[in-house]
């Protein structure tokens, strides 16, 4: 996403945020929402919405200060109105829909990390997405990293093998620095994984190289450490010889923030969105009709 789109995005979002009247507490209608994260059917957002409600719900939120339904009078035509159902949204709430979503569409991306600011500097934007993006990629190397250590196992390699084998393949991917070579040269505790402190970049060079590795011991029928480690090795190469043709150099790259800490630091910020967006004192739509 670049900074343009980033701009339109955040006009977009800004156009539509309301404020109470009377505590001037910041809200979204949730019909306004839905067109902007791309929901074309009101039922199918719906059930985002009825998700974030039990998010909510879980992390501790009232929900009914968070998801007010309201009653909202629109034009139909000629002048007509009609009555139609709808529902106001925090930011918490804006951001658990969000969180719903599906996390490739830059709308949705866009839309978790807006919500889940008190503030709408683009710079603070900016980072917020960028440090989404490393979540994004570490999950997907985790994910891959998994299912080579089963298909591994399959062929005759235990977990010290993958061990080895996956240090291997860091060594060709660093330059010849292995896995605890390259912990100690990025300072990463003893019993943290090293891919929590690399780099978005990295990470994802990381998963290629699995997912080739993962990809070709199948497609070869690869069997035993000393193969796999070839083929594993390969790929890292390859990868590594890629990035050099960018004038990327993976081992000269300063470590990147702490993930465990990244995620603390993100779950602080949603209990205090909690504590601060609420909207005390709004009726139920069903005590709007009894009015």
């Amino acid at each position: 996403m670049n900074k343009q789109q980033i701009t339109q995005l955040n006009s977009r979002f800004d156009g539509i945020a309301q404020t109470t009247a009377e505590d001037n507490v910041e809200f979204w209608y949730a019909r306004d929402l839905q067109d902007i994260l791309g929901y074309t059917e009101w039922r199918n957002f719906q059930r985002a919405i009825d998700d974030a409600k039990e998010a909510c719900a879980a992390a501790g939120g009232t929900t009914g200060n968070h998801f007010v339904d309201v009653n909202k009078m629109v034009q139909i035509g000629s002048g007509a109105e009609r009555k139609v159902a709808d529902i106001m949204l925090t930011r918490y709430a804006c951001y658990l829909i969000a969180q719903n979503g599906d996390p490739r569409k830059p709308e949705i991306a866009f839309a978790q990390t807006y919500f889940a600011l008190q503030t709408r500097k683009q710079e603070l934007i900016e980072e917020r997405i960028r440090l989404h993006e490393r979540l994004q990629a570490r999950e997907r190397l985790k994910e891959s990293e998994i299912a080579l250590s089963k298909n591994l196992y399959e062929r005759g390699v235990d977990d010290k093998g993958f061990g080895r084998i996956r240090s291997k393949g860091d060594a060709a991917l660093f330059g010849g620095k292995s896995t605890q070579a390259m912990k100690d040269h990025l300072a990463v505790p003893g019993s943290r994984p090293l891919a929590d402190f690399l780099p978005t970049v990295t990470i994802a060079a990381k998963h290629l190289a699995t997912e080739m590795t993962n990809h070709n011991v199948t497609a070869k029928e690869l069997t035993g450490e000393a193969p796999i480690t070839r083929e594993h090795v390969q790929n890292n190469t390859s990868v590594r010889a890629m990035l050099g043709e960018r004038g990327i150099q993976p081992e000269t790259l300063p470590p990147a923030e702490d993930l465990k800490k990244l995620e603390r630091r993100v779950k602080a910020a949603e209990k205090k969105m909690i504590r601060a967006s609420e909207l005390p004192g709004y009726p139920t739509e069903q005590e709007e009709e009894e009015l």
